[in-house]
């Protein structure tokens, strides 16, 4: 049950990286430049260790297996949501790919990976 309670808090990091991307593209371009990108994965991962940090314990205390399943969960379901949009704008995976590439600044596999990490991450509620 724990980990379909998950599922309601990464459809909270959904907006969140929504509202990145527009700031990236409104704000932070206009100030950084080629900065911007590296500098929004960085700050959309800080956000998603907030948000989960925020959310995650109003569900209990996590076993290790049920943090390793919340996180693998969060962290699929991302790529996928992800992926999903490319193609629907008619990216073929290797220029999906191509695109995430960290080498070009791209810093979205470091909130990939915050996503899988949170979990682990946030302190756990003291048992009673």
């Amino acid at each position: 049950m724990r980990i379909l309670k998950s599922l309601l808090i990464w459809l909270c990091f959904i907006p969140v990286a929504i509202l990145n991307g527009g700031f990236r593209q409104y704000v932070l371009d206009g100030i950084l430049g080629k900065g911007a990108l590296p500098a929004s994965g960085i700050l959309l991962s800080l956000l998603i260790l907030l948000v989960a940090r925020w959310l995650l314990p109003r569900i209990g205390r996590l076993s290790r297996p049920e943090r390793y399943a919340i996180g693998t969960l969060w962290a699929t379901l991302t790529v996928l949501f992800e992926w999903t949009f490319a193609a629907m704008e008619g990216y073929t995976l290797p220029e999906w790919l191509a695109a995430c590439n960290p080498l070009t600044g791209n810093l979205w596999v470091l909130s990939v990976l915050a996503t899988f990490l949170a979990p682990f991450l946030i302190p756990q509620k003291a048992k009673p």
